[in-house]
């Protein structure tokens, strides 16, 4: 759970995470231009290699190949062993 937290602790992680929430299955070329495009951040493609490592390390994303393309893939699942372990209090 531990690589969970070091992986949202980034922003630049976190703001990759909504992309793929709002469009799974993107290239690293598409994330690049959507981080820049919608979240101002001009960061490297190999940069953002890495931090897509740092999630998929985590289990937050899965990527998957299709012929020549890498594709990017959103995964809660440790979202959710989160939530099981530390659930939001009833009202």
């Amino acid at each position: 759970m531990g690589d969970v937290f070091k992986a949202l602790a980034d922003p630049t992680r976190r703001a990759l995470l909504d992309e793929l929430a709002a469009r799974d299955g993107q290239t690293l070329f598409e994330l690049c231009g959507r981080l820049m495009t919608r979240h101002g951040l001009s960061s490297s493609r190999q940069a953002i290699s890495q931090h897509l490592d740092v999630l998929e390390s985590a289990g937050l994303v899965h990527t998957r190949r299709e012929g020549r393309y890498k594709f990017h893939d959103l995964d809660t699942t440790p979202l959710r062993e989160i939530t099981r372990r530390w659930p939001v209090p009833k009202e």
